[in-house]
């Protein structure tokens, strides 16, 4: 009998006890789900991780070409310098092998990658070195369209090559898109896209209802201006102006004469970086003297202390910006636009800027 009611009592403590870890509190219970959730996922990102190391890595490059690659690359040769400085904003600078030439030329260089100083150059694009980045025996090659016949002499020695045209916003980010894809480094190619277009919803903010007539002056003369095709037409529209020049298409820059460009009035001048002409030689020049843009002293000239902001680079937001801030400046702050710029570069090319350089 003593024995029969132990019986029951143990079994009785037993249930209780099996009732109790199964009524946990909801607290306790939802800490072990998020463990076991946060173990799930990692474990999952380590697989995918792990097949996309060991998996194809395919890509249609801008020339059409369907480029397969055993895997990620990395040793690269970048003869472009767009694509080298996307070197950098993706971390890639220790597995670059080889780049184009004058690289001095590039102040991002020296400020970012110093390295990239002692690198072999491959040529230019006039002038491409196709034995020396042979030799140099690298898994891939990234390359702009214009340099077809060395991508397809590269592939006929075996070489993996990339051939690349950044020339409009959605062009560059399907560049990033693509080099993120084969150098294994998408979600710093993802976050670099996630930029431009967060800050494009801001830029289209600051736009002013009224829009200004912009006239953008090329390198070497300022008669030389960047017409419809080109980068600088999107980003003066996207900016919030007219591009004065966009009813040239048939051709990039246009040499225009002192006629059209008085004929154009534009409100806004703009010379760009690395100019050969000063601002004083467009207010100094009678022949212009009557341009809105003269006579209200708005000429301005875009900065070249870190890139060429008016080329198709991974910084070219930075450009479209500093136009959107020139273009209405009655109502912006540019020492806003300082903060953009120096937060930009620390984020994605790890260095610290001089904000007295930032200037218009």
């Amino acid at each position: 009998m003593k024995f029969w009611k132990r019986g029951i009592l143990f079994l009785l403590v037993f249930v209780i006890s099996v009732s109790m870890v199964g009524c946990k509190p909801k607290g306790e219970s939802k800490v072990d789900e998020e463990i076991t959730d946060a173990s799930t996922e990692e474990l999952q990102n380590k697989e995918l991780e792990q097949e996309s190391e060991e998996s194809e890595i395919i890509i249609t490059d801008h020339l059409g070409r369907t480029v397969t690659l055993d895997k990620k690359a990395e040793k690269i040769v970048s003869g472009y310098y767009i694509t080298t400085s996307m070197m950098i904003a993706l971390g890639l600078e220790d597995n670059v092998a080889g780049i184009e030439a004058k690289a001095k030329s590039r102040p991002i260089y020296s400020l970012a990658a110093p390295e990239f100083l002692e690198l072999p150059n491959v040529g230019t694009a006039k002038e491409f070195n196709l034995e020396g980045t042979i030799a140099l025996e690298p898994d891939l090659v990234i390359l702009p369209i214009r340099l077809k016949d060395a991508v397809e002499s590269l592939e006929k020695m075996g070489i993996k090559v990339i051939a690349v045209n950044p020339e409009n916003m959605d062009l560059l980010k399907e560049t990033l898109k693509i080099v993120g894809l084969a150098t294994g480094t998408t979600e710093r190619a993802d976050r670099l896209i996630s930029y431009y277009d967060n800050k494009y919803i801001q830029i289209e903010k600051l736009a002013g209802a009224e829009k200004k007539k912009v006239y953008l002056g090329g390198n070497s003369d300022f008669l030389s201006t960047a017409a419809k095709n080109m980068y600088q037409n999107h980003m003066i529209e996207a900016a919030g102006g007219i591009n004065v020049a966009s009813d040239i298409d048939d051709t990039y820059w246009a040499t225009i004469s002192y006629e059209q460009l008085i004929a154009y009035n534009p409100d806004i001048i703009v010379i760009v970086p690395e100019a050969d002409y000063t601002k004083d030689d467009i207010i100094n020049d009678a022949k212009l003297a009557g341009i809105n843009a003269v006579k209200n002293n708005r000429i301005y000239v875009m900065p070249d202390t870190f890139e060429a902001w008016d080329s198709p680079v991974p910084s070219s937001i930075l450009g479209t910006m500093w136009l959107t801030f020139v273009i209405n400046e009655d109502t912006q702050n540019f020492d806003d636009f300082k903060e953009e710029v120096a937060n930009f570069y620390e984020t994605f090319y790890d260095f610290t800027v001089d904000r007295e350089k930032i200037t218009k």
